[in-house]
């Protein structure tokens, strides 16, 4: 379809592509050009009428880590504008991926975190291996999960997030389904057959119907609007101006404990 550098795109007759993240080296970190390398995929995919349904995989030992080190380097250094605008491209991001008119199933493996969980919680479904791990870690750097909020709340449920969105702890995927996040947990062998029990029943239905349905569930649900993600835009910028960012962020780069850091 196109050239990409950070993703890939396959198809197969049927009508089933795979968006495959491909940065391994980094376990598939989001950098900005993968954000807009996504971003347009997920255009491309979505004009596609022959295609049926989509699977978002990922290459190497992680699905995503969140947000790529040289990325979170960037932000420190920005002034506000640029932080928002950066916040802006993925949140554009997560939501065409989130209204693309063909169904999303996410093929989770490894470490999910930060922006990984937000990933998948713009798949319609999302299907896990049973040893990954999850978690919202922003809290840690003395950031928040603002951009990703949204999607990850409304997959979730607000009580559920709670027990999640701000210890930064990590979880595992039996308490990840329990959580909604993932539909299931399969052994890390039946991953591709699971996600392909997924895909097949699409194949029977009418392609403008499933689009059209998917596109129903945001008229008959909340659902993100430009006002919602404005707001958590404007709350990451507020959050990246705090003494806690800085000396969170310098303390992940420096390999330190940042001083509220109790004994664990």
């Amino acid at each position: 379809m196109t050239d990409f550098e950070t993703i890939r795109i396959a198809r197969d007759g049927r009508g089933v592509a795979t968006l495959t993240l491909t940065r391994p080296d980094k376990h598939n970190a989001m950098s900005a050009r993968m954000i807009a390398e996504l971003t347009r995929a997920a255009e491309l995919l979505g004009d596609d009428d022959s295609l049926r349904v989509v699977v978002l995989a990922a290459e190497g030992r992680s699905f995503c880590a969140g947000g790529d080190l040289e990325w979170m380097r960037a932000q420190m250094q920005a002034d506000r504008a640029t932080r928002i605008a950066e916040a802006t491209k993925l949140a554009e991001m997560l939501m065409a991926l989130d209204r693309m008119p063909r169904p999303l199933i996410g093929r989770l493996h490894g470490n999910a975190f930060g922006g990984g969980v937000g990933l998948a919680s713009v798949c319609d479904v999302a299907i896990g291996a049973e040893g990954v791990k999850m978690g919202l870690t922003e809290t840690r750097l003395g950031i928040i999960p603002a951009t990703i909020g949204p999607y990850v709340v409304a997959r979730m449920g607000a009580a559920r997030a709670r027990q999640v969105f701000m210890s930064a702890r990590v979880f595992g995927a039996q308490e990840a389904v329990r959580l909604g996040l993932l539909a299931r947990a399969v052994p890390e062998g039946d991953l591709d057959a699971a996600v392909e029990a997924e895909v097949a029943p699409y194949l029977a239905c009418a392609p403008g119907a499933v689009a059209a349905a998917k596109a129903l569930i945001r008229t008959v649900s909340p659902s993100p609007d430009a006002a919602m993600i404005r707001a958590t835009i404007e709350a990451l910028a507020d959050r990246w101006e705090t003494e806690e960012a800085d000396e969170g962020t310098r303390a992940f780069f420096e390999r330190r404990a940042p001083v509220w850091a109790g004994k664990e």
